[in-house]
């Protein structure tokens, strides 16, 4: 077990920041620390949802008008507002959405042409006339509509993204939200139907939500293939929730996938087994966490990578777990302080006996050539130890079978998972 503190751990492309305490080889998960966010204030009065002011009955006419959504004189509209027809069969092709000083905003139609997107969040107390273009089954339709957006709310919750620009990451990354407090259950479709994913070459995917709502994953059926490109948007600025507060901030993120590295290691050998595009590159002994402190069995990906640090687990409330120790070489795989890390000092052990305090030590020159290999988003399975690997405790996106995945999702997903629901 060890504590160290990091400020800044990869999250939030747009520099907003979830600082956690870091423990070392701990039993127990912890639950991060959220710094950043909006501010806080009295809560609003909550407003309907982006896409609101949709009939729910009559079709769209034979051509010629239909009515829009926000509907024409609309006042106190969410900057998170999606423009749509009044009427639920029409299917958006086309959008111009001008704001008072005649400034026109840049968006795009939902894949399924149920609504069109802004690009970026509409401005606060601001009027905008919309005109829309669509089709129904006698033809096309179009309508017309003024509205304004609310003025900023006071109450936000704070959100983080755990992707940053232009990084490479292993295959098992999952694309990973954040949020303080938690989202509320009735709020989660609403906000999932925000929150957009596209990958280069398609392959479908879905999101799971952890059952307090704090974190969301998302990711494929299977391993991401190599070489893949993530987009992201996570737009939730200004997004009403039933408990008052409001999004705060949209977030975007473009990454690579890399090679094919994944890790395995069997408690019954002590072995890790190493491969890189398919093929066996190394086995390595290791040593897992002794029966009182026992190494959690399940998928993990690698977190966050330090190159030497200090585990301080001084605060650990059973006074055999406490020491202060320098650590080379050390591999984040779940908050409760799980990690890779060089074990000098349990060499002899390493293919023979468990005698750590949860991590998953190996010698100098093996954790240092892990070290140079592996990137954050790197698979490692451990079958067989004491403990299986609790939810949330850590990116456990992979700790799921797909099927049991995707019941985690708060909108219903197709078979396979679903493509890109927003062209970014």
């Amino acid at each position: 077990m060890g504590r160290f503190a990091r400020a800044g751990a990869m999250v939030c492309a747009l520099a907003v920041t979830a600082s956690v305490a870091l423990t070392g080889c701990g039993p127990d998960p912890q639950k991060p620390a959220f710094v950043g966010g909006g501010p806080s204030g009295a809560p609003e009065t909550g407003v309907a949802a982006p896409v609101g002011d949709r009939a729910s009955g009559a079709p769209a006419p034979n051509g010629g008008t239909v009515p829009v959504s926000p509907a024409d004189g609309a006042t106190n509209r969410p900057v998170s507002t999606e423009i749509a027809a009044g009427t639920p069969d029409v299917k958006i092709t086309d959008v111009k959405l001008t704001s008072a000083d005649g400034k026109p905003v840049a968006g795009t139609a939902r894949t399924d042409g149920s609504s069109w997107v802004p690009a970026a969040p509409l401005k606060y107390g601001t009027r905008y006339t919309a005109t829309v273009t669509g089709t129904a089954a006698a033809g096309q339709v179009t309508g017309t509509s003024t509205f304004t957006t609310m003025k900023k709310p006071k109450s936000l919750i704070g959100s983080g993204l755990y992707l940053f620009d232009d990084k490479t990451y292993g295959v098992a990354m999952p694309v990973v939200t954040e949020f303080s407090p938690g989202i509320p259950k009735k709020d989660r479709a609403a906000v999932q139907k925000r929150m957009f994913v596209q990958t280069d070459p398609p392959q479908p995917g879905a999101w799971h939500w952890v059952s307090n709502g704090t974190q969301a994953y998302y990711r494929g059926a299977e391993y991401w293939t190599p070489g893949t490109k993530l987009t992201v948007r996570i737009a939730l600025e200004g997004i009403p929730l039933s408990n008052g507060k409001y999004g705060n901030v949209d977030r975007r993120a473009s990454a690579k996938i890399g090679r094919a590295f994944e890790m395995k290691v069997e408690n019954a050998t002590k072995q890790m087994t190493v491969s890189e595009n398919g093929q066996v590159v190394k086995t390595l002994p290791v040593s897992l966490g002794k029966k009182s402190t026992p190494s959690s069995s399940g998928t993990m990906v690698v977190m966050e990578k330090k190159e030497a640090t200090v585990f301080d687990t001084r605060d650990d409330p059973d006074p055999a777990n406490r020491y202060v120790t320098d650590i080379d070489f050390a591999q984040r795989l779940t908050w409760g302080g799980e990690y890779i890390h060089a074990a000098p000092w349990s060499v002899q052990h390493q293919g023979r006996r468990n005698v750590s305090h949860g991590c998953v030590n190996v010698s100098m020159d093996n954790a240092r050539w892990l070290f140079q290999k592996t990137l954050v988003g790197d698979p490692i399975t451990i079958t067989g130890t004491e403990r299986q690997l609790a939810a949330g405790n850590g990116w456990t996106a992979w700790s799921l079978s797909w099927a049991e995945f995707v019941k985690g999702s708060a909108l219903p997903v197709p078979d396979g998972g679903e493509g890109a629901t927003l062209a970014l």
